[in-house]
């Protein structure tokens, strides 16, 4: 920690206060030398330039995996109904809750933690208040393996929709960039084609990166293997945003009946690298979808906007396992369910519930509102679709039968805690 020499003092009390060492250890100079001294001895003197932004770069080789192809959606054969296939996916390691975890920490923060754990972003509120930080991290590991400029890009632009679910104004992110061993070429250009995105989204949504950290020869060597099988490509991002006034942050939750349900964002039904691609079909293929960044900040901007202005009463973000899945888990915060249109003729209806396009969020707003809030949109040229209206305990889609939440809830609750206890192996 660099800190101006009159907040020493200040800085001190804090560490004090919650049972941590406080030493200064050092000074900036305008030397451009690193000079460590012991004992009154100079041990080392170095020049900072030649460390730093004039350090020596290292290049290693590497290539490019090809780019998969997209999948048709209407080649894929749904092997289960909507409904069976949503309490599955709402029972598997990726998607099931995790609470189990969180649960056996602070997270309160000393009373600070105004959203926790569980939705798109924590938030925390400074002090009193009114300002308050978001936080969040975020990767899509497989993406990255498929493609990893596009899952570079695409765990940037998550990070960036979940500071902005909560209405934050994104700011900045740190980096942990996890592969495995550099020196195979393909490893080498999975790190450099996620950079590459991550640098892409990082320009295209002003979210600079201010910090992170390399860990790399992440890999298992099981029996009768000569080399090492490397860990999914995973460069996690870390976002935080800004909340003027943390009274005003949106949570996922359906809040009442009779609330008009929204979506943000086109879908076109991308079950490439999907959950339900993977969980439901037993398949890991075709191209992640893509990311438009432009389209991105439009959404967002627009969704923020909402939430800032009172119209929003909740907001999630789409992502893993697509549509169908952020409404369950709007449903299950209070057991709200919700009466939902049909599929688009345009579009199978497994890929529209389950396809996971980018840039969207679904928001709910007072009936009252909803027309409104399509007006404004169409002045914004942002595509907003009307899905239905909360309300009643299932989620209930034309052709399906009702799917409870309480089911849900058993589901998405049941399973980590099975699995710790031994159930589930």
């Amino acid at each position: 920690m660099v800190l101006k020499p009159e907040k020493e003092k200040e800085a001190e009390a804090i560490f004090r206060k919650w049972g941590l060492d406080f030493a200064i250890v050092g000074e900036t100079t305008s030397s451009q030398r690193f000079i460590v001294r012991h004992g009154g001895a100079v041990m080392a003197d170095l020049p900072i330039k030649e460390l730093g932004d004039q350090a020596p770069e290292y290049k290693r080789p590497f290539v490019n995996a090809p780019k998969p192809k997209a999948i048709s959606a209407a080649a894929i054969k749904p092997p289960l109904g909507t409904a069976d296939a949503l309490e599955k996916l709402l029972g598997t390691p990726d998607l099931c809750g995790k609470r189990w975890v969180w649960e056996q920490y602070d997270h309160i923060i000393g009373g600070n933690t105004v959203q926790r754990p569980g939705g798109d972003a924590a938030v925390v509120r400074i002090e009193d208040g009114p300002k308050g930080l978001a936080l969040t991290t975020d990767v899509t590991p497989r993406y990255c393996e498929a493609d990893p400029f596009e899952g570079g890009k695409q765990a940037v632009a998550e990070c960036w929709r979940n500071l902005t679910a909560v209405g934050a104004r994104p700011l900045a992110i740190t980096d942990n960039l996890n592969f495995g061993n550099p020196e195979r070429p393909e490893i080498m250009g999975q790190l450099v084609g996620c950079i590459r995105g991550i640098a892409e989204a990082c320009k295209a949504l002003d979210f600079p990166v201010v910090s992170g950290n390399v860990s790399l020869y992440n890999e298992t060597k099981f029996p009768g293997e000569d080399s090492g099988r490397a860990i999914l490509p995973t460069p996690s991002i870390g976002g935080v945003g800004l909340l003027d006034d943390f009274t005003k942050s949106a949570t996922l939750a359906f809040k009442a009946a009779d609330e008009a349900i929204l979506l943000i964002g086109e879908t076109q039904g991308w079950l490439g690298q999907s959950l339900y691609l993977r969980d439901i079909c037993g398949r890991e293929d075709g191209a992640p979808p893509p990311v438009d960044l432009l389209e991105e900040r439009e959404n967002g901007d627009f969704v923020r906007a909402l939430i800032l202005d009172g119209t929003a009463t909740a907001v999630h973000d789409v992502s893993d396992g697509g549509l169908l899945v952020a409404l369950a888990e709007m449903a299950l915060v209070h057991g709200i369910g919700a009466k939902l249109a049909i599929a688009p003729d345009d579009i199978a209806a497994h890929a529209f519930w389950f396809g996971e396009d980018q840039a969207r969020y679904v928001v709910t707003v007072p009936a009252g509102k909803a027309d409104a809030v399509l007006a404004r949109a169409r002045e914004a040229g942002v595509l907003v679709a009307r899905l239905g209206v909360t309300g009643g305990d299932a989620l209930t889609l034309v052709g399906e039968r009702p799917i409870l939440v309480a089911k849900l809830s058993e589901a998405f609750e049941g399973w980590l805690p099975g699995y710790m206890a031994g159930e589930m192996l």
